[in-house]
């Protein structure tokens, strides 16, 4: 019994980022085998050697959609890797305590609050509860929405989870980029479906290609199942977070939200969406903010939110 008391579980949790690294490995292997299947193997031969003007012009098409959401795909992957979530800056509630909100940046925040849609009187939250939050572990304070990540051992500012496909945690200031990664990679394996799949029906009716390497089969078959699994998986993965987004609710929230009457982050739809993206919609697509939703939006700053003035717990 001794020896289990000792026993610390979130040793466990740490070894998630070994699995985090293999996970790259694998997201690194299914992009470069969807590649050769559409680019070198399906579509490029027709584009470099004819077979029609309507299947060159065909083939350009694909192939430019192909690659432009690769290269969002990508871009949004590496945002969402290497930005930070957010950190507890060290000594959180002594500072806050000492210094207050910075005028300046108070004001500027006022101009954006005022009301949502709806008219519901909008305020800034300090605090989650009645009574401060402290994390041990960290020996530090915490601000509202944010969680201890086991993983990362260490708090990360309003966190939604622990994404092992990342190695990284989900939270305020990467959280847009982990959705658009979502869009982008369901959109692409979508599109690899639908250009594969005259090839895989081929293969099977016309016994002329299965003259064909065994390595070219190989690699459209695999590419081909791989991408309708990952399509119908990250169907059921965007069906669960967008309902979140539109309701300002993180993935660690919604047993408290089911638990109150009115949730005090849900401030209507239009704002729900600004406290993620932004609210230059020119760039709702891109993982980036201008300055202003940067300075202006305190959920992505990932401190202090937004709240209704008249939700009921």
């Amino acid at each position: 019994m001794e020896c289990l008391r000792r026993v610390n579980p979130f040793r466990a949790c740490a070894g998630l980022r070994f699995l985090g690294y293999l996970m790259l490995a694998l997201v690194a292997a299914i992009v470069a085998a969807s590649y050769y299947a559409v680019v070198v193997y399906a579509w490029g031969p027709i584009l470099l050697h004819g077979g029609g003007r309507g299947s060159v012009a065909a083939a350009a098409t694909i192939l430019a959609a192909f690659h432009l959401l690769l290269a969002m795909m990508l871009w949004c992957y590496l945002m969402v890797v290497f930005t930070d979530p957010g950190s507890v800056p060290q000594n959180w509630r002594r500072a806050a305590e000492e210094d207050g909100m910075d005028v300046n940046n108070s004001t500027a925040i006022s101009n954006y609050v005022a009301t949502d849609n709806v008219n519901r009187p909008l305020s800034l939250s300090e605090e989650q509860g009645h009574t401060p939050r402290y994390c041990s572990r960290c020996q530090n304070g915490k601000p509202p929405r944010c969680h201890h990540c086991s993983v990362c051992d260490r708090c990360v500012l309003k966190m939604d989870h622990h994404c092992v496909w990342v190695v990284n945690c989900v939270g305020a200031r990467n959280y847009k980029y982990f959705l658009l990664f979502l869009v982008y990679t369901f959109s692409e394996t979508l599109l690899d479906i639908s250009v594969l799949l005259p090839s895989f029906i081929t293969y099977f009716q016309d016994e002329s290609r299965r003259s064909n390497s065994a390595s070219d089969i190989a690699i459209l078959f695999i590419a081909f199942v791989l991408n309708l699994v990952f399509a119908l998986s990250l169907l059921c993965f965007l069906g669960i977070n967008m309902p979140l987004v539109l309701s300002n609710t993180t993935s660690i929230e919604v047993y408290a939200r089911k638990n109150s009457r009115s949730w005090k982050y849900d401030l209507g739809r239009r704002k729900n969406l600004e406290q993620v993206f932004g609210t230059k919609k020119l760039l709702w697509f891109l993982p980036m903010y201008c300055t202003e939703d940067l300075h202006n939006i305190t959920a992505i700053q990932g401190i202090e939110f937004l709240t209704r003035s008249d939700a009921v717990l």
